[in-house]
């Protein structure tokens, strides 16, 4: 974890990062992966006897799908979408174009998009709206993370991990520039 005496946070790969804008870590590696494993279950439970295509949202969902993946014993589909959503750096308008669609079709099957924050709202509203358009037999998010004090619309979420502050996060996934995708727990960005 953080040096306190040299300000360094070790990285996926045991090397260390001397980089200011790694600020308090809000979840650590140790419960991400008990959360996920109890979202893997519980998620297991539900879907039983059920065709599930899981829907990671790229590139950020990538880590969270990965493990939660293996937590789930029921055989399991997985496709991928990319969007973009237009708006600053930090925030989003809402208005989204998909860079990369998916490769299966839904209609009939249950589909659970796997995201790794969810924020505003405005993102994966669009995505359920795409989605549901297409007909699945059923169409749930499971989410990483949330930040309710952001939301600009409320969505169903059946399935959360954490709620985190109103603040720019990163790590598992989740990055700043393409940068910190790699750190195995979530922590604040600070500038």
């Amino acid at each position: 974890m953080f040096s306190p005496e040299t300000g360094a946070r070790p990285l996926a790969d045991g090397a260390s990062s001397t980089a200011s804008e790694i600020g308090e870590v809000l979840v650590s590696e140790q419960d991400l992966q008990r959360r996920v494993r109890e979202l893997g279950q519980a998620i297991s439970r539900d879907y039983e006897g059920r065709r599930l295509l899981l829907v990671g949202v790229l590139k950020g969902a990538v880590f969270f799908l990965s493990d939660l993946m293996r937590y789930i014993d029921i055989p399991v589909e997985v496709d991928f979408m990319a969007v973009a959503s237009y708006g600053s750096a930090t925030d989003s308008s809402g208005v989204v174009r998909i860079l990369k669609d998916l490769d299966i079709a839904i209609e009939g099957r249950d589909v659970l998009i796997v995201e790794d924050i969810v924020d505003s709202g405005l993102t994966l509203q669009y995505l359920l709206r795409n989605l549901g358009s297409r007909n699945p037999a059923s169409l749930e998010v499971c989410a990483l993370l949330t930040k309710p004090e952001r939301r600009k619309v409320e969505l169903p979420t059946r399935y959360i991990g954490f709620e985190v502050p109103n603040q720019f996060v990163i790590g598992y996934g989740l990055d700043h520039g393409e940068r910190y995708r790699n750190l195995p727990y979530v922590a604040v960005l600070q500038r």
